[in-house]
């Protein structure tokens, strides 16, 4: 099955959470998007900023499975303030 390019698509999201303070720099990178195959994936890449932290892919057979996916990591970065006492602020 060929996908084509008007079906591909692709959302990104950037957050950092920096406390001098507290010594954490930490930097989360997010992003869905349409393979080559047809399915939707999540690459997640997360870690001290500065360092090459770490990374991990999931892949999705429908959309809406990666969107509610995707839903929950961003959730889970919304509650960063109680875990690690920084929350964390979209970058650009």
């Amino acid at each position: 099955m060929e996908t084509p390019i008007s079906q591909s698509w692709s959302q990104s999201w950037h957050w950092e959470a920096i406390d001098p303070s507290r010594n954490v720099a930490r930097a989360y990178h997010l992003w869905i998007q349409t393979d080559l195959f047809g399915w939707t994936t999540i690459e997640r890449r997360w870690g001290r900023i500065g360092s090459k932290g770490q990374g991990v892919t999931q892949s999705f057979p429908e959309r809406e499975q990666a969107e509610i996916a995707a839903r929950q990591v961003r959730e889970r970065r919304e509650s960063a303030f109680k875990r690690i006492g920084v929350a964390y602020q979209k970058a650009e």
